[in-house]
Order: structure tokens, then C-alpha cells, then sequence
């Protein structure tokens, strides 16, 4: 029988020339099958998956990359449109064509001798609006276990690609993993992405930031809707009323921390609907509503522990749905180790390197962007509502910055456009989960630099165009839960303590608190966010709200120059909150 699928198929396996081809059904003998295979195989001299102790971590596997893989490659991630212009100075851009032959001229005959597996997979609610459905390729086996975990892979995948012709496709084979021939090509216009070169998860994991985010933010673009990196999460309230949030930070810069926050206060409790991807819509009642198109958690592993994330370090010891995958951490006895899970460090510690580890002249002994992949069927906290095909009411959208200073600890919009402005100048501190020096500040507004798929100035106005077309808009806030002292040491302790601000937003929602008045929003009154128990003196608490004239001074010009690469795209609006800024700090 001729399918849309099977066309697909046919002409993959023409291109590549792959000795096998195994269709995934999502099923649990299958996944045992795969993991067999990874554990029987090696790739780059590695064997691709071990098991994991039983005892400390079940159904978990170990999986090693080569040094050389281990982090998105976003000098070679392009955006393939007819028009640079669609594109944007935020993104890498190559005419489609010459995209084209040069990745079919990698692919050609690049699965000789492989097995090509092909993963249908549906993201997002089945059949509820959110629904898309889509296919990739790939000769990875670690890939496809880790695309089993994110989506929902299988036979009613198959079913629903077959039935409609307007499917994504994603193109990815692991080559040789040459850094000079990894190249991820997004062709928004065509609903396609290609990547060669890498099997690291945002390079090669095809339907997380390639598709969920730059292909989809594009389609939402055209469409009127919007796919977002950000967390979602409701909040419960003492009366039993649950109030949904959307956060958005940088990568490793806390989202999943905060998506599997647990709250300090007992009559609070936070429920988890995903710590990454949001797909946001107007529903008919004119309000926002999001829903988290993925099935796991593909989280950062240093900092985690049972202090600092106890509902995550529960999730990955839970699996009892899917395996669960350690990607470049450390490894004793069988045992994933990184920086931050134990205050001890083992004796027998072998490193990411696959070295026996010495702390005296070794780095660390984890990758700083190690990785765990694990369902989201498995966290204790996930909301019921993870599953509703309408997604949730959103009253509150956090967008956050990993800054030193300037930034304060919590501040409330005073409006959607003021809100958006605030979050189109996002300045955050790079971190190891993209190439780079750390610690530098970049612009990176709503954490979408790197995702979105066409040219930001179009993204904010897509952006300010919602106040027209609903009835209750969400509050926006500004966090950073980075300040540092005159020591260079972090003011606010984060982590569990996050769930104060958190509670703080959830008061300014419901309006039962005042606030006081700035140039930038508005920022707590003293006695509004409850600091009991912290050890925190009034000098500092000053501090953590400090606007300082010199520092603004400083941003306002950084801003100003960001905004300079984007031209006219630039919303009006948003070049009237600048000016509005710089008078307000009499610049």
C-alpha cells in the first residue's frame, strides 16, 4: 500500500542506503529490543548503552558521547527561508537550495551498513488542537530510545501521518561526527529539518528544539499561536484553586528546578506540566491556554540533588514507564555521579572522559551540560491537567535573567507592552548549554535567541499583537534569582526558597498585596514576600531590588545597540518603552 509514510520511507532509504530499515511502534518490547541493541554496539570505540545499578537507579542506562559532541552547535544551525530578511540577524540563514545539496550530499549512502530507524511520533495532546504530527530518520539508537522518551512514538502516529500528507520530517543521520560537518538546517516553509554531524540531544533529538521550537514558532507566527521555551506549572493555592504559570530562563539557569519546584510553604503546593516547551494558544474564552507538546525531561544533571531538586532526584529513581538515560556524568559502581548530587566525592569515581578521576589536577568530573533523559509519567508532581487537550488558563508569565546585578530579584510589568519590552531586552549570563565563553551577557529575549525560527522583530510584534485579540491578559513578571554581593556571592539562596517570589506573583495576581512604583515596574513593598527563616541582612535585601543609575546606564546602551541589528522591524511600541526607560533614568 502506497502512504504518505512509506514514500517517505522509500526515498530515505534511497538516499541513504541503509542495509535495514526498523519502523518504531512505541511498544515496551520494542524499547527492550533497542536497548539490547545499544548495549551489544559501540559507536566512536564506546559501547553506546550501559546499564545502570539496579538498586540506585532502575530501568537507567549509561550512555558516553565523544568529547567533541556534548553541547548544541549553534554556529552551524541555520535557518533556511526564500528570504534572509524572514530569518533575521538572530539566525544563521542559507537559501534553502544551497542548504539542500549540501546536506543531501552528506547524507548520500551515510547509513551504509546501518539500520535507518524511522520514529513516528505525535506532539502534543492526540487530537486536541495542540496535536502535529511528524516522522524523523535516523541511524542513532540512542536517538531513537531518547525520542521514545520525549514524544509519543507509535502506531497511532503511523495511522495519523498516513492519513494526512502534512507531516513534519526530520532528516538525521550521526555521520562521523566531523565539528566541521555538523550542520542542523531548518527549512520553516517546507516543515522540514536536516541535521548530519552530531547525537547530541538539541542537535539530534529532532522533534525538542529543532521542531518544537524554531519550526513551530514559525508555524505559530502564520498561524496566530505561539511555541515558546518556557516551563509550566500550576500553583494551588490554600483554598483549593489552582493558578497556572508560564517561565521562561535561559538554559541552566533553573527552568526545570522551578518546573519541579516544591514549595516550602505546606499550604502551597506545585503542580508540574513540563519544564521546557510551551505551545500557547487563545482558546474561545479569550485567554491564553498552554500545553507542553513533549513526553520527558532532557534536564542539565550538575546541581541536581535531593536539597535542591527532591521531586526530580524521585522522578529519575521512579521509572517504572520508560527507561531512563544518564548522558556524560560520572560513573561508579554503576552509578551516575555529578557535581552537586553528594557532597562526597567517590574514591573509584570514573569521569566523563571515561578516566579514573583525580579532583587534583581532573576538571570536573561530570560535563557541565551532562544530561538525563527521563519520562514525565514519572514525576511525582505532574499535574492532571498535563493531559487536558485545552492545556491550562495562564495568569502569570515569568521571564528571567541570570545577571550579577542591574536585573532585580522580582519585578511585576506594569503592563503587556511594558511586559513585553522587559522581555525583549533580556539580558542573561551564557552558560555551558550553547557554545561559547561562560559568563558573558547576552541578549536573549523570552530565552527564545536561540529557537526562534524567523526574524525576532516580527516575534515581538507577534508578541504585542495578543493584547488585541484577548480579553484577560496574563501578568508579566521579571525574576533573576542571580544577584550577587559586594563578595561576589549569591544574595538570594534560590532552589526551594523560589517558591517566596513564587507566592509573592500568585499574591499579585489575586491583587491581596500592594506594590511600590518604579522605573522599571512594579517591585515589592517590604513585608510582601515573606522572608522568614532566611538569613538574609536588610544591606542585602536592599540590594536584591537595587536599581543603580550606572548599571542601567550601561544596559540601556547594550539594549540600544541589540535593537540597532533588527532596524524597523523593531516595534514601535517597544522603541517608545526605551525611550520612556532612558527618561525615567534621566539619560
Amino acid at each position: 500500500m502506497v502512504t504518505p509514510l512509506n514514500l517517505f520511507i522509500k526515498e530515505m532509504k534511497e538516499l541513504f542506503q541503509c542495509s535495514e530499515v526498523y519502523i518504531m511502534n512505541g511498544t515496551q518490547k520494542e524499547a527492550e529490543k533497542l536497548i539490547t541493541i545499544a548495549q551489544n554496539s559501540k559507536f566512536d570505540d564506546r559501547v553506546i548503552l550501559k546499564k545502570l545499578n539496579v538498586k540506585e537507579y532502575p530501568n537507567s542506562y549509561y550512555h558516553r558521547s565523544n568529547p567533541n559532541d556534548v553541547s548544541r552547535t549553534e554556529d552551524l544551525t541555520f535557518v533556511c527561508t526564500n528570504l534572509k530578511e524572514q530569518a533575521g540577524p538572530n539566525n544563521n540563514w542559507i537559501k534553502p537550495k544551497i542548504a539542500k545539496i549540501k546536506m543531501l550530499k552528506l547524507f548520500k549512502n551515510a547509513m551504509k551498513n546501518k539500520i535507518m530507524y524511522v520514529i513516528p511520533f505525535i506532539m502534543g495532546i492526540p487530537d486536541s488542537k495542540y496535536e502535529k504530527n511528524c516522522v524523523q530518520v535516523t541511524d542513532s539508537v540512542y536517538v531513537a530510545l531518547s525520542m521514545r522518551i520525549m514524544t509519543r512514538v507509535g502506531d497511532q502516529a503511523i495511522s495519523k501521518i498516513n492519513n494526512n500528507s502534512e507531516f513534519f520530517k526530520g532528516i538525521h543521520s550521526i555521520g562521523d561526527l566531523n565539528p566541521k560537518k555538523r550542520f542542523i538546517m531548518h527549512f520553516p516553509e517546507e516543515n522540514l529539518v536536516m541535521s548530519f554531524g552530531s547525537g547530541y540531544g538539541g542537535n539530534a533529538l529532532l522533534g525538542k528544539k529543532c521542531y518544537s521550537l524554531r519550526i513551530c514558532s514559525y508555524l505559530g507566527y502564520k498561524e496566530g499561536w505561539f511555541a515558546e521555551h518556557m516551563i509550566i506549572i500550576g500553583v494551588q493555592i490554600p483554598n483549593g484553586k489552582i493558578i497556572y504559570l508560564l517561565a521562561a530562563f535561559p538554559s541552566a539557569c533553573g527552568k526545570t528546578n522551578l518546573a519541579l519546584l516544591e514549595s516550602i510553604f505546606k499550604e502551597y503546593k506545585i503542580w508540574t506540566l513540563g519544564d521546557d516547551i510551551a505551545w500557547i494558544n487563545i482558546n474561545e474564552d479569550g485567554q491564553l491556554y498552554a500545553a507542553n507538546p513533549e513526553t520527558g525531561f532532557f534536564g542539565v544533571a550538575p546541581g541536581t540533588s535531593f536539597k535542591t531538586n527532591p521531586v526530580m532526584m524521585k522522578t529519575l529513581k521512579n521509572n517504572k514507564f520508560f527507561p531512563t538515560l544518564f548522558t556524560n556524568t560520572a560513573i561508579y559502581n554503576d552509578i551516575p555521579w555529578w557535581e552537586g548530587v553528594s557532597d562526597n566525592i567517590p574514591s573509584n569515581l570514573i569521569n566523563w572522559y571515561g578516566k579514573k578521576y583525580c579532583k587534583d589536577t581532573d576538571g570536573p568530573a561530570a560535563h557541565p551540560n551532562s544530561r538525563f533523559t527521563v519520562s514525565i509519567y514519572n514525576c511525582p508532581t505532574l499535574s492532571p491537567e498535563y493531559y487536558n487537550p485545552n492545556g491550562v488558563p495562564i495568569s502569570g508569565i515569568i521571564f528571567g535573567s541570570r545577571r550579577s546585578n542591574t536585573i532585580p530579584l522580582i519585578c511585576e510589568a506594569k503592563n503587556w507592552t511594558n511586559g513585553v519590552f522587559m522581555a525583549s531586552v533580556m539580558g542573561s549570563e551564557t552558560t555551558t548549554a550553547s557554545n561559547g565563553s561562560i559568563g558573558n551577557i547576552r541578549r536573549d529575549p523570552m530565552a527564545m535567541l536561540p529557537f526562534c525560527g524567523y526574524n525576532l522583530g516580527d516575534y515581538f510584534q507577534h508578541w504585542l499583537n495578543v493584547s488585541k485579540r484577548t480579553k484577560k491578559l496574563p501578568k508579566i513578571f521579571i525574576a533573576n534569582w542571580f544577584r550577587k554581593d559586594k563578595n561576589n556571592k549569591f544574595i538570594w539562596p534560590g532552589f526551594r526558597d523560589n517558591s517566596r517570589v513564587i507566592k509573592w506573583i500568585i499574591d499579585r495576581i489575586n491583587k491581596k498585596i500592594d506594590a511600590n512604583e518604579s522605573e522599571i515596574g512594579f517591585l515589592p513593598k517590604r513585608g510582601t514576600i515573606d522572608l522568614n527563616g532566611l538569613n538574609i541582612d536588610n544591606e542585602k535585601i536592599e540590594l536584591l531590588f537595587k536599581l543603580d543609575k550606572k548599571e542601567w546606564i550601561i544596559e540601556i546602551a547594550m539594549i540600544e545597540k541589540f535593537y540597532s541589528k533588527f532596524g524597523d522591524k523593531i516595534p514601535k511600541e517597544l522603541k517608545n518603552c526605551l525611550k520612556e526607560l532612558k527618561r525615567k533614568f534621566k539619560i
